[in-house]
């Protein structure tokens, strides 16, 4: 909805191609929460970040869900690492398995340099901080679910947990219905859109 609301802003009139919805109302507004009761899920994904943070330069696919009570995400290539291809700032190269074992100057390409990224990088080893390293560098699972109100800052992922499967096949139906309806060249075709050229591989010269 961000590009509809950019051109109403700015008095243009949107394409009858786009599909989403300006929201020039509900940010001038003087109400709080939520304004539009028709607004009851939002849909977003990612694609790229960084160019060159994956081997053949592909993106990291995750498209997602969320409704007040619910996130669902779908990783489309969890084989990817989300941040990119952890390297050493030693070696251009990508790490051995030995070097990222021991190699503290470690780091990913695909999230912006800062103190508490350098540091939980650095502290990857130890016992006590193992946990939050992986949460946040590791490889994603295809499939999270977070229930808000129980989990709200979305740490504990549920989506193969039985008790909550009919919630996560509504959510996924819901999610692809609406990748589906807008054209999402994802779940369009053979799904490799975003892997060819000129989106994916090396810069032209």
């Amino acid at each position: 909805d961000l590009a509809p609301t950019i051109l109403e802003a700015g008095g243009v009139r949107q394409p009858e191609t786009m599909t989403g919805r300006s929201l020039v109302d509900v940010l001038k507004s003087p109400k709080s929460g939520q304004v539009d009761p028709q607004r009851t899920t939002v849909f977003v994904g990612r694609e790229r970040h960084v160019d060159s943070a994956r081997d053949g330069f592909l993106p990291y696919p995750q498209r997602a869900i969320r409704t007040p009570e619910y996130l669902y995400i779908v990783n489309f290539k969890p084989e990817r690492w989300p941040l990119g291809n952890p390297y050493s700032l030693d070696d251009v190269n990508p790490p051995s398995a030995d070097v990222l074992a021991k190699d503290t100057r470690v780091t990913f390409k695909d999230v912006d340099a800062g103190p508490t990224k350098a540091w939980l990088v650095g502290q990857r080893h130890n016992p006590q901080w193992q946990s939050y390293y992986q949460f946040a560098f590791g490889k994603r699972p295809r499939e999270e679910l977070y229930i808000l109100k129980d989990d709200p800052d979305q740490v504990h992922n549920v989506a193969g947990d039985a008790k909550y499967a009919e919630i996560r096949g509504d959510l996924e139906k819901r999610l692809m219905d609406e990748l589906t309806r807008t054209g999402d060249p994802r779940v369009t075709g053979d799904g490799s859109y975003f892997e060819k050229p000129p989106l994916a591989g090396p810069a032209e010269e």
